[in-house]
């Protein structure tokens, strides 16, 4: 019943084993026997693990660790492995074999070992048992450092063990756990792939057949570096099965002696049955080589190894487990160490032993042991004979005595871990048993049946006492606490002790009866009874014969052993005089020669956004020159003209200074004129009789200076290209001074005396500067001190100064005027009394004096003297005239004749002069009756000479023309109920609805009069908290959402880091970059969602559509472009944060050694024991993350550093196109997230949702993007804006203040910029208004020029993409809104202003019920277009519910005498013709900037009823920041909120 059952199972492991399908494509004919796995699975049919490759080991005594689980003993419980290696092990070398082993049976058994067994690879995640060296130890600390620490990493384990005391961590097999061979064919199909050559059943040889191929990928063989050389590499390895089979010579002779023993099995089949094809060659060649390697381990190995013979083989045991134990791994391993030569021989076979070379040391008998650990280039090893040398050199020489003693190869100069090239090799075996939880020595004698010693006398008699009273010492004389290791070596002498020879004796009958597949078991079909018998005949002298080709005399009969009469005996017993001394130790640092490469890197990173910035400052110059050339184009034939009528020259201002490039030119009314490039006037120099000219010529230095000197005149030196040049402008001013009778005089002199002797601007500009300080100084009755310190030579400094007379263009300039306006030739005409053309000091202090201190009746008087031109006494109607004109010169001239006649006509008749055709002065100061207040404050505003005078000066400016404020009289006095309009006019403040309404003459007295309830005065704390509050509620939905966006980019961040601080599997990541990988993948969370849902932000279509949604209650649409870039800049600054990591983690990663990073990137590295990590280059450049995380650097740089506010004002294009790096952005951030070094990706968890959204979102734009739309209407108007009226697309549905993107198709179909609609809703048409500021706007200014155009058939057609909404178009939510438009920002408010009086007119309900409309202009010339739209919205308005302001920036804000004379004009064209001066509009015009926070106070006030007033802003940030300021200090009262919405351009 048993056997039919055994039948059974042998039937189902046949089912699940198949046999390799043969490689090439081959057909074989099936085996008749069942092909044993290369991977050890299946053996036995009912536990199919057993025994298989990375199966578990099995203890025989139970687990000792120090948790009971997997925490291994240490110090101070255990001793420190290297005193204990040095106490029981170290000791001299030389003693013989008691039983005459030979070194070759020692080998032997470590490639038996390397069979059956591998421990040594390092487990994943990383744990260390590091071995702490003593304090001047005179192999690792010579120095007496105490700081070397050599690692000891783990070895690999089961992870379903070391959960529990009842399952404590197991370690596993690297390797088959049989005798099947694994050492010759490898451990897996693969493996075994890789060693064939797939022809004639053989093993793949070199170029030499009698060598394996060399060792290389696929083959994981182990590859440290030489520790004697440093060489590194596969180079001069082979390809053996077991991956650590070149880990000495003569382990690599074993190899070959196998390898070359399978082939020639090979060759013999092939000639016996040479119909067999390459699979049945190999798999027979195969069964027969494991077969007698089974043999000769077993039945001739093993009992010279313990003197003990195996019991007789009585079949397979399918219930016995064969598996590995982890005590006969130390057991087996720590014997053989015992009888490890210092050296190993080499003889032929005549019986000669060989001299072996050393490099560095010439030859010696033997090859030094130390000194081969990982050889690749061994000059006694290059041919197959010297390989059977050392053999026959092995089987010959007699090993060291099987004691406590290892040679210091293994106990000093063992191969070392990570960056050290030495090791303990006891040492590291001890922590290996620690590691595997091996019980105690007397734990294992009990445990296996033994009789434990009572006493550490009792451990051995053969051991000397002295090392048994230090090893006791060192583990406090407590033998219970002695380990199996040290107590296994202590015990053996001459044989293995009592311990190990149990352990190993059982672990190899169980090895050969629970192998289904044994050579001996009849039953698997493997062999007949002959070829079993022919088998157990072949020892392995035979095999060495076969392959050697020695003669058998030769050899001894039993290799393993040598007796007395053997042929061939050692020379001597091997000993360490005479051989090279083994090679020190040292630590390899991974990091050398990196430092720089390392810096640079990181240099280079840094300069990412330097580089960005030079690139962007470079296309920005080209663009900004590609804008000056289109400017220029139009005034181009006016400057050739201008040319034509000057000669060109360069002019030099003074020492130390650049000169530059000026025109000069005489005209015909006796002047000359300098000009710069650009043709505005920088001089001009009256040339009248009797002046004197003097002309000096320069006579050296290509005679091409010359100096003009004329009186009262700072000199003008010019440099011409060449002397020609020089004398054709000498020849005009001959024929200058001559027409107009001047006096010329020449003179010449070299040119560094002609630079000496120039009176330059800049010595002017000193002369004038004390000039100046003296003149205030006598009119004021300033001290001299206050009035500034003079040079050393002061006195003949003064009387340069006080004697010098201004010139014209001087005294304009003091004036910040220019030389030609009206009102500087009056008021010089007045002051020159001597009619020199000049003015005196003297002259200019009589002037000065009446308006620094004289009276509203002298400063009237001076006036009406200025412009008395006929000095008859009397003002006549055209001197008014002129005077008036005078005045608007600050305007840009902006009235018509026409219109200034009107102007005063209606003075003339509000006075009651309209029947007079001249004024008295006692006339002209009545005209000023009601502005004597303001003549009170009016000075002259005087630049002076240098900058310490505008300090010293400054008068009080609290005064200002264009203010609106309520007087304290209004405030306080009830009595103010009852004044007049003219009255309240005239008390020094106009009411706020006179100022600011549209109805003037009938302002309502509950504006102004009406009483303000005094709020209580808070303390400091109070106004803080009440501050806070107000702040809150105007920002409440940004804060929130700001603050859930900010949460939740903090909580992934958090979430991350903890993960990977705490709570994450092991990986060996956090143990190895703990800051960096918390800071990388901490950012990396955050990063992934920003840049995601960033895109969210520029849903333009879908944020329009939102807006009008409830959402908008809670979500600020309207702050989106800001919400875009606070998350961009957040972003940016985690990826730099995220960089950082990375640059710390690839530091580290770069002095790591391979063993660690195998288990960081599992699915990168390998460990194959190489050691040497990547150096960091390999990082950044050489893996898809780092390489697409520069260039992520790179895109990031160039899109930020264009994205700013100045290059995307300057160079548009440059933004739009970098821009649209957002999808090389994007694709990049994909491949960076998805390459899964340290976790799956997750980038697209983030990302999906918002790409499908904004895909969505763009397709809808694509959608009309491409709809050809027709230009109805374009025209130029003034200060470059282009007005565009185009088709209205059908369905295009848009709301008052939004805009859209327009492409021109005559400029490129791509190229898409942003525009406010000016158009109302109702329109039947769309238009816009575009400036001409950057090179396309320019470019769209002159395709649709009426030159190019013809009919509007002709003009180029649009691309039309929106609309899209902003925070203007909110403005009808307010009961009460203000909107401020700066320059070119009034576009969305044209639209406002013309949807509102639409709405009104026919009867719409709407919530807002006044629109306060600010208009800031340069000059109200520079929009005309706007002003048309006022003028139809002031017609249509007739529920009052726009008021308009406009403030004309051009004028002088400082209340000098032009302004208040300008502003008087103004107040009386408004009174009496309800309209401004200047506009022609009922508009109020204010002169200067508007005064933004006392207009919300007074706002305040006219609306007390109102809890909320919305503030639209649109213009230069300059202008929107001062709103925004302004709104944030009204905030803070306790008063209406006033929320801000603007828009930059």
């Amino acid at each position: 019943m048993r056997c039919a059952r055994l039948e059974a199972l042998v039937l189902l492991g046949v089912l699940f084993i198949r046999l390799p399908a043969p490689a090439g494509g081959q057909d074989a004919p099936p085996l008749p026997w069942e092909v044993q796995r290369y991977d050890g699975w299946f053996n036995n049919l009912r536990h199919h693990e057993r025994g298989a490759a990375g199966s578990r080991l099995q203890r025989l005594v139970q687990a000792n660790y120090a948790d009971g689980v997997y925490q291994a003993l240490e110090e101070p419980y255990l001793p420190n492995p290297r005193l204990l290696s040095d106490a029981t092990t170290r000791g001299p070398a030389g003693l013989a074999s008691l039983r005459n082993r030979t070194v070759l049976g020692v080998y032997f058994g470590y490639h038996v070992l390397s069979d059956v067994v591998s421990v040594e690879t390092p487990g994943c995640p990383a744990e260390y048992l590091n071995i702490y060296i003593p304090p001047g130890d005179p192999v690792f600390d010579p120095d007496h450092r105490g700081d070397v620490v050599l690692p000891y990493q783990r070895s690999r384990w089961d992870p379903e063990t070391g959960r529990s005391p009842s399952n404590p961590r197991d370690l596993t097999n690297g390797v088959t756990g049989w005798l099947d061979g694994s050492a010759i064919y490898g451990s897996s199909h693969s493996w075994s792939d890789a060693l064939r050559s797939f022809s004639g059943g053989q093993l793949a040889s070199g170029p030499d057949p009698a060598f394996p191929r060399s060792a290389q990928n696929p083959l994981l063989m182990w590859t440290p570096p030489d520790p004697a050389t440093g060489q590194r590499g596969a180079q001069g390895l082979f390809a053996f099965g077991a991956e650590r089979g070149n880990q000495e010579p003569f382990l690599q002779a074993l190899g070959l002696l196998w390898f070359r023993y399978h082939n020639l099995w090979a060759q013999r089949l092939a000639l016996e049955h040479p119909s067999w094809g390459d699979e049945e060659l190999f798999q027979n060649a195969r069964k027969r080589v494991i077969a007698t390697y089974q043999n000769i381990a077993l039945y001739e190995w093993l009992p010279s190894f313990l003197q003990k013979t195996p019991p007789p083989y009585a079949g397979y045991r399918p219930f016995l487990d064969p598996s590995i134990s982890p005590e006969f791994v130390v057991a087996s391993q720590q014997f053989f160490s015992t009888m490890v030569p210092p050296g190993v021989y080499m003889r032929n076979a005549s019986c000669h032993f060989q001299e072996v070379f050393s490099q560095g040391f010439g030859s010696s008998p033997a090859l030094r042991v130390c000194n081969s650990y990982w050889l690749r280039e061994n000059p006694n090893l290059n041919t197959a004979q010297e390989v059977n040398q050392l053999l026959l050199g092995m089987a010959s020489q007699i090993s060291e005595l099987e004691d406590r003693i290892v040679v210091e190869d293994l106990r000093d100069y063992w191969p070392g871990p990570d960056q050290f090239t030495r090791s303990d090799y006891i040492a590291n075996s001890i922590q290996r048993g620690r590691d595997m939880g091996l019980p105690s020595y007397t734990q294992a004698l009990l445990a296996l049946g033994l009789e434990p010693p009572k006493n550490w006398s009792d451990l051995s008699p053969h051991v000397d006492p002295q090392v048994l009273e230090a090893t006791a010492a060192l583990y406090n004389q407590d033998l219970s606490l002695l380990e199996l290791l040290p107590g296994g070596l202590l015990e053996s002498y001459g044989d293995p002790g009592p311990l190990f020879s149990t352990i190993v004796l059982s672990q190899f009958v169980r090895l050969r009866d629970g192998d289904r597949y044994w050579f001996e078991n009849t039953r698997n079909g493997l062999f007949s009874e002959e070829e079993i018998a022919e088998i157990k005949n072949t020892s392995l002298r035979d095999v060495l014969v076969a392959v050697t080709n020695v003669d058998p005399n030769a050899l001894q009969p039993n290799v393993f052993i040598w007796q007395e009469g053997a042929p061939c005996p050692q020379p001597q017993q091997l000993t360490t005089a005479g051989l090279p001394s083994c090679v020190p130790f040292t630590i390899m640092n991974f990091f050398a020669g990196s430092g720089a490469g390392y810096g640079l890197v990181i240099i280079f990173l840094c300069s990412l956004p330097l580089v960005s910035l030079i690139f962007a400052g470079i296309v920005t110059h080209f663009r900004n020159q590609d804008r000056k050339r289109l400017q220029r184009r139009g005034k181009e034939s006016s400057e050739k003209e201008a040319i034509k009528e000057g000669v060109p020259a360069m002019e030099w201002p003074g020492p130390g200074e650049r000169s530059y490039p000026v025109i000069v030119q005489l005209l015909p009314d006796g002047q000359l004129q300098v000009l710069d490039r650009r043709f505005s006037l920088l001089r001009t120099i009256p040339l009248q009789p009797p002046q004197q000219v003097n002309l000096i010529l320069s006579i050296n230095y290509g005679c091409h200076t010359l100096l003009l000197k004329i009186p009262k005149e700072y000199d003008l030196v010019l440099l011409f290209s060449s002397e020609m040049e020089r004398g054709t402008f000498v020849k005009q001013l001959r024929d200058f001074c001559l027409c107009w009778g001047l006096s010329l005089q020449v003179a010449e002199m070299g040119e560094k005396e002609l630079f000496r002797t120039a009176a330059t601007k800049q010595q002017r500009a000193h002369v004038l500067e004390i000039f100046f300080r003296h003149l205030f100084a006598q009119v004021l009755d300033i001290n001299q001190a206050d009035a500034g310190t003079l040079p050393l030579d002061s006195s003949q400094k003064v009387r340069e100064a006080l004697t010098c007379e201004l010139s014209r263009a001087e005294f304009a300039e003091s004036l910040g005027l220019k030389p030609q306006d009206m009102f500087v030739e009056a008021m010089f005409s007045l002051a020159d009394k001597d009619g020199n053309g000049y003015l005196s000091f003297r002259e200019f202090l009589d002037i000065l004096v009446v308006f620094m201190k004289g009276t509203p009746e002298d400063k009237s008087r001076l006036m009406f003297t200025m412009y008395d031109l006929d000095e008859n006494g009397f003002l006549s109607k055209d001197e008014f005239f002129t005077m008036i004109r005078s005045f608007l010169e600050i305007a840009d001239n902006s009235l018509s004749k026409t219109q200034l006649a009107e102007v005063v006509d209606s003075m003339f008749r509000e006075s009651g002069f309209q029947d007079k055709e001249e004024l008295t002065w006692e006339d002209f100061h009545f005209m000023l009756r009601d502005h004597d207040s303001d003549l009170r404050f009016t000075q002259l505003c005087v630049k002076g000479g240098g900058g310490g005078v505008g300090e010293v000066f400054k008068q009080n400016r609290n005064c200002r023309v264009s203010f609106i404020t309520r007087t304290p009289v209004e405030r306080s006095s009830p009595q103010a109920v009852g004044l007049s309009d003219s009255e309240v006019s005239e008390s020094g403040g106009s009411g706020l609805m006179k100022r600011f309404g549209k109805k003037v003459l009938t302002p309502n007295p509950r504006l102004y009069t009406e009483a303000v309830p005094e709020k209580l005065q808070r303390g400091f704390v109070a106004r803080k908290v009440q501050q806070f509050k107000r702040f809150i509620e105007n920002y409440r939905r940004h804060i929130v959402c700001s603050a859930l966006f900010t949460a939740l980019c903090v909580g992934l961040f958090a979430e991350r880091a903890y993960y990977y601080a705490f709570a994450s599997p092991p990986t060996d990541i956090e143990e190895t970059t703990y800051p960096g990988i918390i800071l990388s993948r901490g950012t990396a969370a955050s990063i992934s969602f920003m840049f995601s849902y960033m895109l969210l932000t520029m849903c333009r279509n879908i944020l329009t559509f939102l807006r009008e949604t409830f959402l908008n209650r809670y979500v600020p649409f309207d702050a989106a472009v800001d919400f875009h870039r606070w998350i961009a800049m957040g972003a940016v600054l985690l990826a730099i944060l995220h960089s950082a990591g990375h640059v710390v983690n690839f530091y580290i990663f770069s002095v790591s050694p391979l063993s660690l990073l195998s288990c960081v990137f599992p699915n990168v590295f390998v460990n194959d024991g190489s050691k040497i990590p990547p150096k960091f280059y390999w990082w950044f450049f050489q893996t898809i993350p780092g390489m697409s995380g520069v260039l992520l650097l790179v895109v990031l740089a160039i899109m930020y550093v264009f994205a700013s506010h100045y290059f995307r004002r300057h160079s548009f294009r440059g933004f739009w196109i970098t821009h649209h790096l957002y999808v090389v952005l994007y694709i990049l951030l994909i491949i960076h997230g998805s390459f899964a070094l340290i976790q799956l990706p997750s980038f697209h968890i983030y990302f999906l949702v918002p790409a499908i959204i904004f895909g969505a979102d763009k397709l809808v734009s694509l959608s009309r993007k491409k709809v050809e739309i027709c230009v109805v209407k374009a025209e130029l108007l003034p200060s470059g804006v282009t007005h565009l009226e185009f088709q209205r697309p059908q369905n295009f549905e848009y709301k008052s203040g939004q805009w859209v993107r327009i492409a021109c198709l005559a400029l490129g179909t791509n190229e898409y910029h942003p525009f406010t609609l000016t158009s109302a809703p109702h329109e039947e048409t769309l238009s816009l208004h575009i400036r001409a500021v950057g090179p396309w706007t320019i470019r769209l200014r002159e395709t649709y020029s009426p030159s190019k155009n013809k009919d509007s058939a002709m003009y180029p057609k649009l691309f039309l993409d929106g609309p899209f909404g902003e925070g203007h178009q909110e403005w009808h939510q307010f009961e009460v809104s203000v909107l401020v438009g700066g320059g070119i920002g009034v576009t969305p408010f044209a639209s406002i202003l013309k949807d509102l009086v639409f709405k009104s007119s026919v009867n719409c309900h709407m919530h807002c019920k006044k629109i306060y409309f600010i208009w800031v202009t340069r000059t109200q010339r520079q929009f005309e277009w706007l002003a048309d739209i006022i003028r139809e919205v002031e017609e249509n308005d007739r529920r009052d519910l726009v008021s308009v302001h406009i403030y004309i920036t051009q004028l002088p804000e400082k209340f000098d005498l032009r302004t208040t004379m300008l502003y008087i004009c103004e107040r009386h064209f408004q009174k009496v013709l309800n309209r401004s001066l200047f506009t022609g509009l009922r508009s109020i015009t204010h002169f200067g900037r508007p005064p933004f926070e006392r207009f919300f106070n007074s706002l305040q006030e006219v609306h007390p009823q109102v809890r909320k007033i919305g503030v639209f802003s649109c213009g230069p940030p300059g202008m929107t920041k001062n709103v925004e300021a302004a709104c944030q200090r009204v905030n803070k009262q306790d008063r209406a909120h006033f929320m801000h919405h603007y828009e930059n351009f």
